[in-house]
């Protein structure tokens, strides 16, 4: 749980700019194994608002947690890392 004052912040790629305001990130994290100890690749969704609708799919993005903006938005993208080709 995030701080008093801290915002969570996640890196990962743009999946989906098929919605206005709203693009759907993936994020990618790597955990070892429970048994065998070995990394792991888990990868998990967020919805994100993107006022400009500036986003494309590939692009990578920093997101950032706020205030629920919809159902299932929860985060807002802070800046565009890097454009896809």
């Amino acid at each position: 749980m995030a701080e008093r004052g801290q915002t969570k912040i996640r890196v990962g790629v743009v999946t989906s700019n098929a919605m206005d305001k709203t693009v759907t990130v993936a994020v990618e994290r790597t955990v070892p194994h429970a048994l065998y100890k070995k990394a792991v690749k888990r990868t998990k969704k967020f919805k994100a608002h993107d006022k400009d609708n500036s986003c494309h799919v590939g692009d990578v993005v920093r997101i950032a947690e706020t205030r629920p903006l919809s159902k299932t938005k929860r985060w807002r993208v802070t800046e565009i890392v890097r454009r896809a080709d």
